[in-house]
């Protein structure tokens, strides 16, 4: 049903997540994000407070394995969970539950882990590693790179529906929030396309929230 990439950029320090569902929304329940602590995507048979309490274990000084398995035993059914987390200087772990649905897989990179059930074979999330790790540019940009070669890879086994990117950086909001929440199809694709437009406008958002009088005009009737 998921395949999702967590990751941190060495450079900038930001922490960032890719995901795609056959779900409507998941961006809604999946992606977990706090600045200078770290990252989470709870996926399979989702529990969505699984996100808030492994970022609070982390934040606590628990390691990113640590940190999974005291939310796990904490909440139980941790058999029908998957999880992915990174930490603020770019350890991860990943679990795996013995429910997890159909073929799955779950790796650990470079900066970065991923994983995936429901797939159309174990070759997906290595190609979501793999990828990120080869590729150049900006966090979001290599998320967004390292999906598409997911998808190209075959994906999920079936439709997919919905997609989402979400990074951190400094602030104590989300830099970019991206999400396709329904799609009939190609919602990857329609991700990238929407980072690209939204790409060029990240810093103008910024500084238009912390400076106002630096804010760049956009243009629109009533805006001068």
């Amino acid at each position: 049903m998921t395949f999702s990439i967590v990751a941190r950029c060495a450079e900038t320090g930001q922490l960032g997540i890719a995901i795609s569902s056959s779900s409507i929304a998941v961006g809604a329940r999946c992606p977990w994000l706090r600045p200078s602590v770290g990252a989470v995507a709870t996926q399979n048979i989702t529990l969505p407070a699984l996100g808030p309490q492994v970022l609070d274990q982390l934040e606590h000084g628990l390691s990113p394995a640590q940190a999974l398995d005291k939310a796990l035993t904490s909440n139980g059914y941790s058999q029908f969970r998957q999880l992915t987390a990174i930490d603020h200087l770019g350890n991860t772990a990943h679990f795996s539950g013995a429910e997890t649905l159909g073929c799955h897989n779950a790796l650990s990179g470079e900066q970065c882990v991923a994983a995936g059930n429901m797939l159309a074979n174990p070759a997906v999330i290595e190609a979501l590693v793999h990828t990120f790790e080869t590729s150049g540019g900006q966090l979001a940009d290599r998320l967004i790179v390292a999906m598409q070669a997911a998808v190209a890879a075959g994906g999920e086994a079936g439709p997919v529906h919905s997609a989402a990117m979400v990074v951190v950086g400094e602030l104590i909001w989300p830099i970019i929030d991206l999400r396709v929440d329904w799609a009939d199809e190609d919602p990857v694709g329609q991700l990238a396309q929407l980072w690209a437009a939204y790409s060029p406008q990240v810093q103008d958002y910024i500084v238009r929230a912390l400076d106002p009088t630096k804010a760049p005009s956009y243009g629109v009737p009533g805006d001068e």
